[in-house]
């Protein structure tokens, strides 16, 4: 995959969507500075003097609507990135065989600059599309354009059905924004086509490499300064590189299989495996507890279908791609027919949070690629994602909606339970998975949403309508009150200094051990997402590992929970798009297996180099930067900095000794007390 090209076209390609929406808008007379007022006479609508079919009427209603609620520049912004995700899937999807009819909708297979599709428009067979009106236009000779505009929202429709979260049917203001001449050599879709060579589109990892670059700029705009909730994505979100994503999910999803599993042979298949260091035999019983404590909750064995992994800021989706792939050897271990297997995986055993909504589209889609490469017929009867976009409850009324559902149902509803919901996640896209559920029980969650359910297929508009508020709610309370087998993340960084005033506050009053950044607090809530049993795996900044507004951190991680293993990649040459000191680490949650491998890739220059070191270091073809350590070692010294590349007695000297402030008041050294008078540059010195 040439990244180079993806993000040399991504950021531009941001600015040419959001232009484009914005010319759109202005067709229908809506701009930052005047918002003209619809007529409708008879059959038509006139805007600005311009006549438009009457039904547009209501859709400009609609999109008027959304920017007076959300502003014209992030109404453009938030239509920009849905066209971009809509054109991105279709474009993946028709290079890879995905469409029913079988025609390219954004190119041709033979170079042709008509999409392949226009070519044959009479012969498509797409729901909702009508043949008559298809001929009539192709027949006219000149209107292309208007057919092939036709074609695109049809496919759009079609592909709703599958995807509804990211193709939502087309029948609204979201049709207005689809921009113009999308036959011109120089239009978004031409643009999309040509950048981008078609074998790039071989991964469907190219999708969070297009949205990592596609906010770039997005990012270095809010990077630095205070961000406010919506730009929080663009801020925090960084994509993964492939090898640590598969470090980290072999080596907590595949390690619990592992455990339970001692005669499997899936470690061949999964080259970031480590060996896990050999424990004190007190230590290994203990863990032969644990992992048996979970096997009788399935039956004798660790059922492949009871293990839940989630990722509570998934962004694209990458870290739930791979879980589906050593998910996927799992079954075929146990001897699933592979047709069964793509249904069950997403349905259950994947969950995925984010707060920002195209990225979790994003992710959606990727996993439905996945599993669509695996069934040809899963589209038929499309399986349910376990992938939310976390909604916000900012200002629902729990009385009003408590009235119109109890209004329109057979079953009440309670309203301090509404209440409950509305206050809990009145910033969930502030807060995100952060949130913590408590004590809820989940009996009375599932009540309601059985409630809701009822309530949406009722035929009172109003009960509908307060449901479709709510339902999103519990949704959401449910997968934030489960336990999950695996966490795995790369969570969001953002220091005290970038956080608002509502996030400041959150964090002293949920983490305060954790307060000092986003990603400290997200250690803790993946710890208490965790089952007992459960692995941890976080992709994070390094500074956590030593600096002291991290100590609690560390304390925590090393007397209460402990490292099974941590990776150490070099400072500057590990993303495209940033220099970001990091390091990736797998954790045991029940605290029992002390003993970790470390890896010290920080003398290893280039990005394409490190995952080459560290399988060697894994393989033991070069142990020169593996170390084994009890991270119990770490905790016992001041401070507990996770020193790994020390030797046992200089770690040992360092616990056992005094500290100097115990045999005296320790002072600063020599100083000359006034530079400016005593010390002189060496040009300043006769040299005489």
């Amino acid at each position: 995959m040439n990244r180079t090209k993806l993000k040399n076209y991504a950021p531009q390609a941001r600015l040419d969507f959001i232009q484009a929406m914005a010319d759109r808008a202005a067709y229908y007379g809506l701009t930052p500075e005047k918002i003209e007022s619809v007529i409708e006479k008879g059959d038509v609508a006139v805007i600005a003097g311009r006549e438009h079919p009457r039904a547009i009427a209501k859709k400009r209603k609609q999109l008027e609507d959304r920017i007076k609620r959300h502003g014209f520049e992030q109404t453009m912004e938030a239509m920009a990135y849905t066209w971009f995700n809509r054109l991105v899937a279709i474009r993946f999807m028709e290079l890879h065989g995905y469409l029913e009819h079988g025609y390219r909708v954004l190119s041709h297979p033979e170079g042709k600059p008509t999409p392949e599709i226009l070519e044959h428009a009479e012969h498509v067979d797409v729901p909702g599309l009508k043949k008559a009106a298809v001929i009539d236009l192709k027949l006219a000779g000149n209107r292309d354009g208007e057919l092939y505009r036709m074609l695109l929202v049809a496919q759009c429709n079609a592909l709703s059905v599958a995807m509804p979260f990211l193709f939502e049917r087309i029948d609204g203001d979201t049709e207005l924004l689809l921009p113009d001449n999308l036959l011109r050599t120089d239009s978004v879709i031409a643009k999309l086509v040509q950048a981008i060579p078609e074998e790039d589109w071989a991964e469907v990892e190219i999708i969070g490499w297009l949205y990592q670059f596609y906010i770039s700029e997005k990012k270095d705009q809010v990077i630095g300064k205070v961000v406010k909730s919506e730009d929080i994505p663009a801020a925090t979100q960084l994509f993964t590189p492939n090898w640590i994503v598969q470090y980290l999910v072999q080596n907590s999803v595949g390690r619990l299989w592992l455990m339970a599993n001692p005669a499997s042979t899936l470690a061949s298949q999964w080259p970031y495996y480590i060996q896990p260091a050999e424990q004190t035999p007190e230590v290994q019983a203990q863990l032969d507890a644990l992992i048996q404590t979970r096997m009788d909750e399935d039956g004798g064995s660790l059922n492949p279908e009871s293990i839940t992994v989630l990722d509570p800021a998934c962004g694209s989706g990458h870290i739930l791609v791979v879980a589906y792939d050593v998910l996927k050897a799992i079954y075929l271990e146990r001897g699933y027919q592979p047709r069964a297997i793509p249904r069950l995986i997403l349905e259950k055993n994947l969950y995925g949070l984010d707060i920002d909504d195209r990225a979790a589209q994003m992710a959606g889609f990727a996993l439905l690629m996945k599993a669509r490469a695996d069934d040809r017929r899963l589209f038929n009867e499309p399986p349910k994602l376990n992938v939310l976009s976390l909604q916000e409850s900012k200002g629902l009324d729990a009385a009003a909606l408590a009235q119109a559902i109890n209004a329109g149902g057979t079953e009440r509803v309670e309203v301090a339970q509404l209440r409950w919901l509305i206050d809990t996640f009145e910033h969930a896209k502030t807060f995100g998975s952060l949130i913590q559920i408590g004590h809820q029980p989940t009996s009375n969650l599932r009540k309601l949403l059985s409630i809701m359910q009822k309530a949406m297929q009722a035929g009172d508009l109003y009960a509908q309508a307060a449901a479709q508020d709510v339902l999103p709610l519990i949704q959401q309370a449910l997968v934030m009150g489960m336990q999950f087998d695996a966490v795995v993340a790369n969570p969001p960084y953002m220091g005290q200094k970038s956080m608002v005033v509502e996030t400041k506050q959150f964090a002293v009053q949920n983490y305060p051990d954790g307060k000092a950044d986003l990603f400290a607090m997200f250690i803790l809530r993946c710890s208490s997402f965790a089952k007992e049993s459960g692995r941890i795996g976080l992709m994070t900044p390094f500074v956590w590992m030593f600096l002291g507004s991290y100590e609690k951190i560390r304390k925590f991680l090393t007397e209460k929970i402990s490292l099974t293993s941590l990776v150490q990649p070099q400072y500057h040459t590990f993303f495209e798009s940033a220099a970001v000191p990091v390091c990736a680490f797998v954790l045991d949650n029940s605290g029992r297996e002390t003993t970790g491998n470390y890896f010290d890739l920080t003398g290893e220059s280039g990005a394409d180099v490190q995952p080459v070191r560290f399988l060697a270091a894994i393989r033991l073809d070069d142990t020169s930067y593996r170390y084994e350590v009890s991270c119990r070692e770490f905790a016992k010294m001041p401070s507990s900095p996770i020193a790994y590349w020390t030797s046992k007695k200089m770690r040992k000297a360092v616990y056992e000794s005094k500290l100097v402030g115990e045999y005296s008041v320790t002072r600063q050294g020599l100083i000359t007390g006034n530079n400016n008078l005593f010390l002189r540059l060496w040009h300043e010195v006769s040299t005489s």
